[in-house]
């Protein structure tokens, strides 16, 4: 893992340099995921300069995670705001179409892609992403929500080397233990609505990485379902990571 930090550490201090800018926002969930972007931002370019954006949903988001979020930021000397997102959600309930669920879920999302940025504008830092690499392959996250971002720092760490450097790194076991999770909605897991564990995902990634076809993946004893599943969820979810739709007109 040590080869990987390293590599982590200096694509950050690369990727400020080019862009000019010195500071950086992220959002701190308390899942492990943000924990390990906040320690390697922190680690890349100083506590000093990294802000901390706790955004949690009353009702929604559990006291566990929004005190380790807390408790992550102090301990490494960053400044965090806590912003509770409740109030921007209200008006959205009463537009004339009356959204659906999963808009109102989705909005969540956005909502937080909105205040990281408008800190990002108003103090002229860069946001980061913090999706990781299975997350971004099956398209798992919110389109202009937790999908907005700068920069991706662990986007090429399957969720298991996620965890792996996030032991490396010494964060605290309640980042390691707890159930992945979005919270947009009560009781919400990832794996849940994935309808798949990452265990049983992220083999399947490795195996299309080294350029296996669907049927060459069942072959090797995994779980046509599974697979059939992943093959899905990936290509419904690949107009999120492409740029829009252009019609040439040359």
């Amino acid at each position: 893992m040590h080869n990987t930090y390293t590599k982590l550490i200096a694509g950050i201090q690369k990727y400020f340099r080019l862009a000019g800018i010195d500071k950086a926002v992220i959002g701190v969930s308390g899942g492990v995921d943000s924990a390990l972007c906040l320690k390697l931002v922190v680690d890349a370019l100083g506590p000093e300069r990294v802000t901390g954006l706790l955004m949690p949903e009353k009702g929604i988001s559990s006291e566990e995670n929004i005190s380790h979020a807390k408790t992550l930021c102090e301990f490494m000397k960053v400044e965090y705001h806590t912003i509770f997102i409740n109030k921007f959600l209200t008006d959205y309930v009463t537009l004339p179409w009356q959204p659906n669920e999963l808009a109102q879920i989705n909005m969540k999302a956005r909502i937080r892609m909105i205040l990281l940025y408008n800190f990002a504008n108003t103090n002229n830092t860069l946001v980061i992403g913090t999706s990781n690499k299975t997350e971004l392959a099956l398209g798992y996250g919110t389109k202009y929500g937790d999908l907005g971002a700068d920069i991706e720092i662990i986007g090429d760490l399957l969720k298991e080397e996620v965890y792996a450097l996030a032991e490396y790194v010494g964060l605290p076991d309640e980042f390691l233990t707890k159930a992945p999770s979005a919270e947009l909605y009560a009781g919400q897991t990832d794996e849940e609505e994935l309808g798949l564990t990452y265990k049983e995902i992220d083999p399947v990634l490795k195996h299309l990485e080294k350029g296996l076809a669907k049927e060459e993946i069942i072959s090797k004893g995994i779980n046509p379902n599974s697979v059939l599943k992943i093959f899905r969820l990936m290509e419904l979810n690949r107009h999120k990571l492409v740029p829009p739709y252009i019609i040439l007109l040359k």
